[in-house]
């Protein structure tokens, strides 16, 4: 039987996966489990799904081919530009899928946890659009460090609750958001923002920014002749946009699946997310993966100087990716992503989020031949990281 990267019947992906879950959460999940696959399929729910994907966030997004980073790289590089979604990422995707499932389950109250603060922004903004009610969790170093965004979902109506154990950042307010929930199970969903999570999350989230894979295979259809790139390459903290990218890939072999992780200041400075390399198997925040751990269990701080890839796991799509070797896991350090960021906005006039600067920091390693066609999920936009660069570059 040929072997199938996507998830089985029970949650999981290998050995990676599941739903370990307090029992109070048991009721939520099961519904989430027993509903999601059945209301995804309604021609209604994909009606006003793909409707609000094209009028509202502005998809199809374009598969732009970069001429002169393609020029430097010594190959064909195309971005997908998830930036120019409305909101300024892929998290936009998820949100608008989540929202319709919440509503059709009858909740009236969402909850949502956010690292860089963009996911927290789609929620926010999928909350304004359907008059529900919006929570949003978020570290407190985040929130300094992502002002913008914590003032944008403000506007939005969301109140945005600071999370002030632990490192204060993405798994605290992760954990943060969980109590909630547990709290609160009957009214309110929660709209993880990664494919991490107890199953469904993981497939759930995978399957809505499956459309950036959708379009890639569509896009190079008109502009190669073939459906599928060399290589697609994308940065990994819990990796949504990546699954997003890899997600009709996964069972092709011919395609090179690259993730890149937040090396931060050196895989061996204790100052690193590179959880591929650093992690061990563990469960956090509802699911089996691999996970930065002491050697008696406990989390250990990851760190990045990227919001959004500062997670001490990475979804277990991603984990069984790195384990079976389907995937190429490759790290870049703090000082290369902020080079590859300054490098494509004077290369192309694009200001990629520090995130996506990982994906791009790579390229020139990956002995790619001349003919090769590559696609890099250009995921978020660097507006929200500007005070970022201006104090790193000191512009």
């Amino acid at each position: 039987m040929k072997k199938s990267y996507q998830v089985d019947e029970w949650g999981y992906y290998g050995t990676f996966g599941g739903a370990y879950i307090p029992e109070m959460l048991y009721p939520n999940t099961e519904e989430l489990r027993s509903q999601y696959l059945k209301i995804m399929a309604e021609p209604e729910f994909q009606k006003e799904f793909n409707q609000l994907l094209k009028d509202y966030v502005g998809r199809p997004t374009p598969l732009y081919l970069a001429q002169r980073l393609s020029a430097q790289v010594g190959c064909k590089i195309y971005l997908k530009r998830e930036d120019l979604c409305h909101t300024g990422a892929h998290k936009i995707n998820n949100t608008i899928g989540q929202i319709l499932m919440a509503k059709k389950l009858g909740k009236s109250r969402i909850i949502a946890e956010t690292g860089a603060g963009q996911h927290g922004v789609a929620t926010a903004t999928v909350c304004a659009l359907m008059g529900m009610e919006c929570i949003v969790y978020m570290g407190e170093v985040d929130i300094k460090r992502q002002a913008p965004n914590v003032a944008r979902m403000k506007m939005l109506g969301a109140q945005v609750r600071p999370a002030t154990s632990g490192s204060k950042t993405l798994k605290d307010a992760t954990n943060e958001a969980i109590r909630d929930w547990i709290n609160n199970p009957v009214n309110t969903h929660y709209i993880i923002g990664s494919v991490v999570g107890p199953h469904p999350y993981p497939d759930m989230v995978a399957r809505f920014q499956s459309v950036i894979a959708q379009e890639t295979m569509e896009q190079l259809l008109e502009l190669e002749g073939r459906d599928y790139p060399d290589a697609v390459v994308a940065c990994v903290g819990g990796g949504s946009n990546a699954a997003g990218a890899y997600y009709h890939y996964l069972d092709r072999e011919e395609v090179r699946i690259i993730a890149v992780e937040a090396a931060g200041k050196g895989i061996d400075t204790h100052e690193s997310a590179a959880t591929s390399v650093l992690g061990r198997e563990g469960i956090i925040h509802g699911s089996k993966t691999l996970l930065m751990q002491s050697p008696d269990g406990q989390i250990t701080e990851p760190y990045s100087i990227s919001a959004g890839l500062d997670y001490p796991g990475i979804g277990p799509m991603h984990a069984h990716l790195f384990r079976s070797k389907r995937g190429e896991f490759i790290s870049a350090t703090d000082q290369q992503a902020m080079e590859a960021g300054l490098m494509l906005s004077q290369l192309e006039g694009i200001i990629p989020a520090i995130e996506t600067s990982h994906a791009l920091a790579v390229l020139d390693q990956l002995n790619f031949k001349s003919t090769d066609v590559v696609v890099v999920n250009l995921s978020g936009r660097g507006d929200k990281d500007l005070n970022t660069y201006i104090d790193y570059f000191k512009l």
